[in-house]
């Protein structure tokens, strides 16, 4: 029986609780697809990415977070989760484009170790159910768990992650 990488890689424990996925979800940096476990490089994640969400319905809206729990090393990850991107109220069938950018996207730039980055969808109880200007005070030490709970988002509906080291960095992620 395959074992699911989100499980494996420590992203459900880590960041989020055991959730089925439920919606059709698709992360991509300059046509390159993210998904689990693969990697790239800070030079291929300056920009931010191209999000696609499914579901059928306009009136179902969404959240998006981007963090890294490996911040600032994966050997102390006192920082742990390093936000690096938050929106709110993209609706069904489209992209980040169409949504409430409350955290503005910031690269990845690891210094040491392979980090994991990691993409979350919620589904949103409605519009504007996120009161977004108070939320964040920092990007460090932000907890999906805590954000999720306190806007009534439940469990994530999708997730995704890749890793990333420095630009010159090698070797992989043991899985």
């Amino acid at each position: 029986m395959p074992r699911d990488p989100l499980i494996v890689s420590g992203v459900v424990g880590d960041v989020v609780d055991p959730f089925t996925r439920c919606v059709d979800f698709g992360v991509v940096y300059n046509n390159r697809v993210v998904y689990n476990g693969c990697a790239l490089r800070p030079s291929q994640v300056v920009n931010q990415p191209r999000i696609d969400i499914g579901g059928d319905d306009l009136r179902t809206f969404y959240t998006l977070i981007m963090v890294d729990p490996d911040a600032p090393n994966p050997s102390n990850p006192n920082l742990r989760e390093y936000l690096h991107w938050l929106v709110t109220d993209i609706p069904a069938t489209t992209g980040e484009t169409f949504g409430n950018e409350v955290v503005h996207y910031e690269s990845p730039r690891p210094s040491m170790g392979i980090h994991r980055y990691i993409f979350v969808l919620f589904q949103q109880l409605g519009r504007e159910a996120i009161n977004a200007p108070d939320i964040i005070d920092s990007r460090q030490n932000f907890n999906t768990r805590d954000f999720a709970r306190f806007h009534n988002l439940d469990l994530p509906v999708a997730a995704v992650y890749f890793n990333c080291n420095r630009e010159g960095g090698t070797g992989g992620r043991r899985l």
